[in-house]
This record gives C-alpha cells, structure tokens and sequence, in this order.
C-alpha cells in the first residue's frame, strides 16, 4: 500500500493532520510517492475521491499520481479524485459554458489586427510597445493579479510608457469584446472564469493537493484562495521555482507559514536520485541563494560513480559536434541521455550534429509538434467544422491558399456570414443570392477607413468549376485569380464530404486525404525543399513528405481516444506543451527537463551572458533565478553529469567566458 512504502519524514507529511500543511520536496526526494501516500491518507480517514482536488504542474504528472492510486484502491477510487494542472480543472468546470480555447498564437493573429491599426501621434522618447509584446505582457499583468488596473500596473513598471496607455487599454477592451462575442478563452481567461465561477458557485472539498507550489503565479494563489478548502496539503521546492516570466512568485511558498499562521512545514531531504558527486556540485552553486526553509539532502543512492565533469570547447558548434561524438562512440541508450540547454539556438546546433552521426533525437521546449503548419491546419480545419463561427480557425485555414492572406480570409469569413445571414455554414452551402461583401468603416476615430471593394461578377471562373461551386457569390472578391477559387472549391468540396458527423480519428482521416489538404502539404513539401537560389532540392522530398505523414499519424492515434470532436480540440490544446514524439537522444529545455531524470545529462553552453542568460536578466528575470534554472537542470543527472563550455563564437565573432556558475561549482578557478 502507499503508505507502507514511505520513508519517516515522508509519512509525516504524508500523514499531516488535516489543516494547512506544506512539504518542501527538493529533487529525487519522492515527492509523488508522498502525494500518493497522503490521498492514501485520506482515504483511512474515510474522504471520499469526489471530496479531492489534486492540481499539479502537468496533465502527465496527475495521471502518473492517478495511476499509482489506481494499482492500490481500484480504478474507480482513482478515476473519482478531481485531477490535473490548472488549466484543465478550470476547463472542466467551465464546460457548462459555451467557450472555445483557443491557443496564444491563434489570438495574437487577432490581436495583432486590432493593435496594428492603432496610431500613435506622440512618439518622442520611447518608442510603443509591438503588438506581440503588448500581448505577452498584458498576459503577465493578468497572472500577477496585482489589485491595478492594467494602466497603473505599467506605468509602475514602465513610466515611460504612460502616454500609451489609453491606446493600450482600447485595444484591450476591443480585443476583450471580438474575444466574447466568438466566445473565444485563452488560458488565462480560463483561469479568470474559473475564479468567477468558483466564488459564485463555491466547491466543497475536503482537501485540495497542490503540487510544484513554488510556481504558483498570483492568479492561481487566489483561485486556491477562492476553493476555500477545508485543508490544504502543498508540496514544492523554493529552489526550483523557475518561472517567474509566467508570473509565477516565490514569495508564495516563502510566505506560507505567514498566510497561514497554524501551519505546518515538512521537509524530505533523502534523495534517491543523483549520486552524492552531483548532489554537492549542485548544493555548492544554490547554496549561493537566500534559504527560505532550512534543508540538508542526504544522499541514499549507493555505488561507485563519475565525477562531474567538464567539457571545454574552442568554438560554440564545435562543442555540439563534440557532445554529438561522445554520445555517439558510448553505445548507450539514447533514450536515458538529455542534453538540457537555456537558449533554443543551443538546439538547433545540437540536433544538426547528432542527426549528422545517425543519432535519433526528440526534442521538447523548443518548437512545438502542435506549431507545425500541418499539425495546425487539421486542428483548424477540425475546429472550423466543429464550430462554424470560429473565425480564427477560418482564417487560419485560407491564409495557406496563395494570395489569400489575413485580410483576404477575414473578408471571406465575413461574406460567408452575410450571405447565411449570420449563420456561416448556411453561407457556404445555401448562400443568398446577394452581395457578399459589404463596405464598412473600419475605425474612423483613427481616421481609417475601407477602400471601395469594386466587386467582380461570380460567373467569371465557371468554366473551371463543379456546378455546385460555380457562381457561387462569395467568388465576386476582385482578388480571386483562377488559382484560388479552384482552392476554395477544394475546400468547399471538403466542409460538404464532412457535414456528416465523424469521430476525430475518421474526420482528421478524410481531411489528410482531401485535396484541399493535399495541395498544401504540396506547397509546406515545396517550402522545406527550396534551396537559397529559389530552386527545389527534389532529393530531400520524399523524406519532407515523410515527416508530415509521420506527424499526421501520430495526431491520429492521439484522436483514438476521443469520440467527440470537442473533446478532442480542447484536449490538444491543453497538451500542446506535453507533448514529444519520437525516442532517442532527449533535447530540452530547462522548463520543458523539469519532472525528468536521466542516467546520463550534458547541460550546454556555460557561457557567461547565455546562462546565466543576461539578456533575460535585463528584462526582469535575476541572478538567483538562473542559478535556480542551473540547480534544475543538473539535478536531471542520476549518474553522469557533463558541464560544457565554448571559448568563442566564430560566426558571431564572439568571445566568451564560463559561467558564474561553473565557478561556484568549483570546476573552474579564478586565476
């Protein structure tokens, strides 16, 4: 059973009486084995599963917890506890409502159409913010939860900024309307509801599990401070707190016990997963932070191993190549070796090297497997269909066709609407007879306005199209050349094959197999093959087509699990960051290595300026956090851990010297 398999002081934790309890779990100390135990405890003392909350970091964590308790008490115990990150607690609960969830890139295309339009008539001094900046900030504005409006919180942040703040808040408050009338949720706006619809409707757990505490962001701490649980059992590690660009604040776990006055503080300090050389090198650099809760890990994994060892290269791709050698002439197990890197840059030069030795790699923190065009326009089209108002998913979905850009599929998705008389799907496949396109004014306090659409007669490509789609009005854009309409046809032949109502798995099917589809994956192939002098290297198109036909699979099996399109959408959406495909060398980022462990890591790029990374620093991160991101990242080595290091950067032609860290580490010696 759980509990019997614990250690002393994770029993204690485990066994806490109920209250507000926090347990600082620093890494390979068995903080799930702990949380398991405690939902174990609960239990003995007759809590039933309905009466938990267990939120963590990742989906994958709550099913490995789920899992465990599962072998123990039966599937129907396990399956009864509320489970999983924020995010997709929030979206359960929300599912009452009419919402469709939509990822960042998605509505920063409409953001951008509404931030871009706006003119700024002073602009002596600071320049204003791009739009994508504008979004990205306004976005850690909402997770910090500061009791400011938007306007106050920048100008406290960024006085120089104080006379953009009216065009800010209108573009917000534009952007905040076009969002709600689509019923369109971002992430955070998930939480946001959440919050709403928990105050209104308060829950009545037992208790509430929290897991990796250390990187709540305000606006969770007050969700949780919303669901006014009975008990709160949290369990984290200051010095993995490492998100601080989401909003998350380490003063949270810092002030628990001032929150929460009758608390109790429980440490693990039995690690079992490094060996003691990588646990001091480790301890020797975050020793050099502030000790928020006092802690001494004792080392129990026993046996003969490596020191740590540095790696010390002439040139940045030279240090790739080297790494990629190593790996290659050890005869390993690729699957148990990361290389862990703090600059996506550092990726691309280490995939490249090991792809050039034969070595499979995966990589997971830098672009996304859901980013990927192909990826993106089944979703799309899947969304579209689902949800015929969805405009973002239409415009996504036409923006692939030739000369059809942002603007251009805006303007169809709005003649679509007009002619169904605001019903999108009755546009497309019983249109009034009418004109599609009607002029308006775009935003004439800003003194823009449309140009006059010289419509074309719809009649004018009927030689080159099905009579079903011949004439149609929507065809009458002066724009359309003979190229697109005979896509819009494939489309239109498409969103008719798929009227019927399909499982994900047949839908995704019939869309890869379309011709719409098709000749996008022709011109994505074409994209891929060109060389710099504009002509295609056909050698390299079959294994092009072969990625995408591999990455279609994949999305396929994913589908199999899902009866319902909706399910299925929202659940791509709220996995995107978990997901990876493939096996051999891991490639990651710091964020993406949390969780993880490996017998074997390289952690890259010891270069003062790249990590630390000073750029970051500049922009509001700080030293003590980079020190955090380096605790984590050598902490993912069980048995070997290699540290490297370039002396210069020939192509930039820069020279650099070893991290603060390598320093602290005492691998490298002030001379």
């Amino acid at each position: 059973m759980p509990l019997s398999n614990l250690n002393f002081e994770q029993l204690q934790s485990a066994r806490a009486p109920m209250g507000y309890n926090l347990t600082i779990a620093s890494a390979g100390t068995g903080k799930t084995s702990t949380i398991v135990g405690r939902i174990a405890y609960l239990f003995s003392q007759g809590i039933s599963p309905e009466e938990i909350l267990l939120l963590t970091f990742t989906n994958k964590a709550a099913a490995e917890m789920v899992a465990r308790v599962a072998k123990s008490f039966g599937e129907r115990m396990a399956k009864g506890i509320q489970a999983g990150t924020f995010h997709s607690i929030a979206y359960k609960y929300l599912q009452k409502y009419n919402i469709t969830l939509k990822q960042p890139r998605e509505l920063k295309v409409l953001f951008k159409s509404i931030a871009e339009k706006r003119i700024y008539m002073d602009r002596d001094g600071s320049a204003p913010y791009s739009a994508q900046y504008l979004y990205d900030i306004y976005s850690l504005y909402l997770n910090a939860q500061k009791n400011q409006s938007f306007g106050e919180w920048l100008i406290e942040r960024s006085p120089e900024q104080e006379k953009y703040v009216l065009i800010y808040e209108g573009i917000f408050d534009e952007f905040s309307a076009l969002k709600k009338s689509h019923h369109y949720a971002d992430f955070n706006d998930l939480l946001l509801y959440f919050k709403e619809d928990v105050i209104k409707y308060p829950q009545n757990y037992a208790e509430i599990l929290c897991d990796e505490y250390q990187d709540t962001n305000p606006l969770q701490d007050s969700i949780l401070d919303a669901l006014s649980p009975k008990s709160l059992f949290c369990v984290g590690d200051y010095d993995q707190s490492i998100y601080a660009f989401n909003g998350a604040d380490i003063k949270i776990i810092a002030n628990f016990t001032n929150k929460y006055p009758n608390a109790k503080v429980f440490t693990l300090s039995k690690n079992y997963r490094s060996s003691g050389h990588i646990l001091d090198l480790a301890n020797r650099v975050i020793e050099k932070n502030e000790r928020i809760y006092p802690k001494h890990l004792e080392v129990v994994k026993k046996g003969e191993f490596d020191l740590p060892k540095l790696l010390v290269y002439e040139e940045l791709f030279v240090q790739y190549q080297g790494i990629a050698k190593r790996i290659a002439n050890g005869h390993k197990n690729f699957d148990d070796i990361a290389i862990i890197f703090r600059n996506n840059a550092s990726a691309d030069g280490c995939e490249a090297s090991l792809r050039e030795l034969g070595i499979p790699s995966k990589r997971k923190g830098g672009s996304s497997f859901f980013d990927s065009k192909e990826i993106a326009l089944l979703l799309d089209i899947c969304a579209f269909l689902y949800n015929p108002k969805d405009m973002m998913a239409f415009i996504h979905i036409l923006s692939y066709i030739p000369k059809i850009g942002n603007s251009i599929a805006k303007d169809i998705y709005d003649g679509f609407e007009n002619l169904g008389n605001g019903d999108v799907k009755m546009g497309i496949l019983k249109p009034e007879q009418k004109r599609a396109y009607v002029m308006r004014a775009k935003s004439s306090q800003l003194g823009l306005f449309e140009d006059l659409m010289m419509l074309e007669a719809s009649s004018r490509f009927d030689d080159i199209l099905d009579s079903s789609f011949a004439s149609h009005p929507i065809l009458s854009h002066p724009k359309f050349d003979s190229e697109c309409v005979l896509f819009l046809q494939d489309f239109y032949r498409l969103y008719v094959a798929l009227q019927r109502e399909y499982v994900p798995k047949d839908m995704l099917e019939m869309i890869a197999q379309s011709e719409f589809y098709n000749r996008i994956k022709q011109i994505l192939i074409n994209q891929r093959i060109k060389n710099k002098d504009g002509t295609l290297n056909l050698s390299l198109k079959d294994s092009a087509n072969e990625k995408i036909d591999r990455k279609i699979v994949l999305l396929k099996n994913l589908s199999m699990h899902y009866q319902g399109i909706g399910k299925f959408l929202n659940a791509m959406i709220l996995g995107s960051s978990e997901a990876e495909q493939g096996s051999g060398v891991n490639l990651l980022s710091i964020h993406a290595s949390k969780g993880l462990e490996f017998k074997e890591v390289y952690v890259i790029d010891l270069m003062e300026g790249r990590f630390p990374n000073l750029k970051l620093m500049q922009k509001g991160g700080s030293l003590d956090e980079e020190r955090r991101l380096f605790y984590v990242a050598v902490t993912r080595a069980k048995e070997r851990l290699f540290l490297s290091y370039a002396k210069r950067d020939e192509v930039k032609n820069l020279t650099y010297e070893p991290s603060i860290f390598l320093y602290e580490a005492h691998l490298v010696h002030k001379s």
